[in-house]
């Protein structure tokens, strides 16, 4: 067989989208609104196909992110995506080789992240992914579960204004309040323009026998002082039964700039008539609804891998991320897809900034570089992967600096795929 690993031409796309969509078996979009949105944010100069004489048999792409880390800051990262391979031309190292090119390729474009979600886990640990950041799910039992709200200092009780807004018509005040949450949690992304249309797009086909997506603004202030203070993107799936409505609310997102308003966004949710349940299917692993509700065993909580991360340059990424305590540490990395990584690193740094030189000096901590992506955004400590046999501690007390330093006090989270 000889194929042909080639950059993605623009003429190309359809044909290159359909070999996605087989793969994925052909439920990757439900309207021409959806295919037209995802045409759109792809990056072609950053996409590549590989092709058996006209058929594309393989893909894979990477769009343009600022990625939060611990420390508030952003850095560029490539979020992988749109990764296939047809059936016909499988285990004859066609996904390989599509992943060597992509990250010699994001090497050089100066990006020392890599990102993605993936469908199966296990494919992308053997190319140095690991998870870095998990998300929650509930599925809260509202008809025996109340929401509590508390009472901010100097707000008298009153909370946010909450009213519907027309999703579309929400756009402007949705964005600026992500956009002020993005360097408050590690894990999440800057949205580019356009990706705030995959966000309201709402095609009836896609809905499951929910209703069209509604929308909540919480506003506060008057006046030239009124501002959006937080909004719920969520729909309502009816059912009924011998004794009546037994509805959910769907969430689709909740974003809220402070604690009074996100409590209040999620009473709003609890109390809607006709529905008995709140169904949230990704939320950050610490979110505030695990203490606001009054039962938490009826709340349904459970935890899965989210964000998959991938360090393409372990000095720059290192030095790109603040660290909760001073840290000194030497670490020995292990690193045979990407060998430029292979060696040992000194990170120093504390929370005002640090630097990752290559050194000669004697290891502390010896690891894979898929258990330094695991660690990065703070999600998993090294202590943990230690117990687990994945970090060995060379220096004693070094697993326990390490750890401290690493940790992050707010959870990281990808609100969105892509």
């Amino acid at each position: 067989m000889t194929t042909d690993l080639r950059v993605l031409e623009a003429s190309d796309w359809d044909r290159w989208f359909g070999t996605l969509e087989r793969a994925f078996g052909g439920a990757l979009v439900s309207s021409p609104e959806q295919r037209e949105m995802w045409r759109s944010v792809t990056e072609c100069d950053r996409s590549i196909g590989v092709w058996d004489g006209d058929e594309c048999v393989g893909t894979a792409g990477a769009y343009t992110f600022g990625l939060s880390v611990p420390g508030g800051g952003v850095v560029s990262a490539a979020g992988v995506t749109m990764v296939s391979v047809a059936a016909t031309h499988r285990r004859r190292g066609i996904l390989t080789s599509m992943m060597r090119r992509q990250l010699d390729d994001v090497r050089g474009w100066g990006q020392s992240v890599a990102l993605l979600t993936a469908s199966e886990p296990e494919i992308y640990g053997r190319f140095g992914y690991g998870v870095g950041a998990r998300q929650l799910r509930a599925e809260i039992d509202t008809s025996r579960v109340s929401v509590k709200v508390p009472t901010a200092p100097g707000d008298g009780g009153g909370g946010p204004r909450l009213r519907y807004v027309a999703p579309d018509d929400a756009r402007e005040a949705i964005e600026s309040v992500y956009a002020r949450l993005v360097a408050s949690r590690p894990g999440m992304l800057e949205r580019r323009p356009g990706w705030d249309r995959k966000l309201l797009i709402d095609p009836p086909e896609a809905r499951e026998g929910a209703s069209a997506l509604q929308c909540v603004l919480a506003r506060r202030g008057e006046g030239e002082d009124d501002e959006t203070v937080g909004y719920v993107l969520y729909r309502i799936k009816p059912t009924w039964d011998s004794a009546g409505p037994e509805g959910t609310v769907v969430v689709d997102q909740v974003g809220a700039l402070d604690p009074v308003t996100y409590a209040t966004l999620w009473r709003f949710l609890s109390e809607i008539d006709l529905t008995s349940t709140v169904s949230a299917s990704n939320l950050p692993v610490d979110d505030p609804i695990q203490f606001l509700v009054s039962d938490v065993r009826r709340a349904g909580i459970g935890v899965r891998d989210s964000l998959h991360v991938r360090l393409v340059e372990v000095g720059a990424a290192l030095t790109a991320r603040g660290y909760q305590a001073p840290v000194d540490v030497v670490f020995e990395v292990d690193d045979a897809f990407c060998p430029w990584n292979e060696g040992r690193w000194r990170l120093t740094g504390d929370e005002k900034g640090a630097s990752c030189e290559r050194t000669a000096d004697a290891a502390d901590l010896s690891l894979s570089v898929r258990e330094l992506a695991t660690m990065y955004l703070g999600d998993t400590s090294p202590a943990a992967l230690a117990r687990a046999g994945l970090v060995r501690e060379l220096r004693p007390g070094a697993l326990t600096e390490a750890s401290i330093a690493f940790a992050s006090p707010v959870a990281p989270w990808l609100p969105h795929g892509f």
